[in-house]
């Protein structure tokens, strides 16, 4: 392919080392005991910025890009999860900002992204593990009513039921701060770079106000 124009260059190059990056945070993130809260924050955001910077068309190729080079590098299940929801997640918030979608939007279906993809990971590793991984996250959620119960000595028994459901309220909740979270760090950190994304809505406007 013939490069004809600085353009040209500059997408193959950004698009190229910033999917790069993102796939390094990724295995570090997969791999690494430690600062596993921090990477999960960081890694959509190199591809937002590519979306932002470059458009949809160079960030669908840097989404094909990363995925390709996890898909070598880690296998086929490895690799495939960042897709759910980080890959996916990543695209998703760039389109809206590149867009100017507003947050109410880019939250609601963004936290959608997150809990679907939380669910499906939660199938891949039980299968890759020979595990059911959400026996772990319904004992944490029993634990959290038999504490609320017991708090409040109510006459109750968690059923089955409310387990599951509570369960299911969980995910939403650390998708629901995990988003907000990546929202607000962009927020602070994008104008450095010369780009800008939609305002928060008035009722978080105090929350990311970084001016005053």
């Amino acid at each position: 392919m013939k490069i004809t124009t600085k353009t040209e260059a500059l997408n193959i190059i950004e698009t190229s080392y910033l999917a790069s990056l993102s796939s390094l945070l990724w295995v570090a993130l997969y791999y690494l005991p430690i600062g596993g809260a921090l990477l999960r924050l960081i890694l959509p955001l190199p591809m937002i910025l590519l979306h932002l910077r470059r458009g949809t068309k160079i960030a669908l190729e840097g989404l094909l890009i990363q995925f390709l080079l996890l898909f070598i590098i880690m296998g086929p299940v490895r690799g495939t999860l960042f897709l759910f929801p980080y890959g996916i997640l990543a695209f998703w918030l760039g389109w809206c900002w590149f867009k100017e979608k507003s947050w109410k939007l880019s939250l609601a279906v963004g936290v959608f992204i997150g809990t679907l993809g939380f669910l499906l990971r939660v199938v891949a590793l039980s299968t890759l593990v020979g595990d059911n991984l959400w026996v772990l996250i319904t004992r944490a959620s029993y634990g959290l009513i038999e504490k609320f119960i017991g708090l409040f000595n109510l006459p109750l028994y968690p059923s089955i039921l409310s387990i599951q459901f509570g369960a299911i309220l969980l995910i939403i909740f650390q998708e629901i701060v995990y988003v907000l979270t990546v929202h607000v760090v962009a927020y602070s950190l994008f104008p450095r770079f010369k780009l800008t994304i939609p305002d928060p809505p008035r009722l978080l406007s105090s929350l990311v106000d970084f001016k005053n």
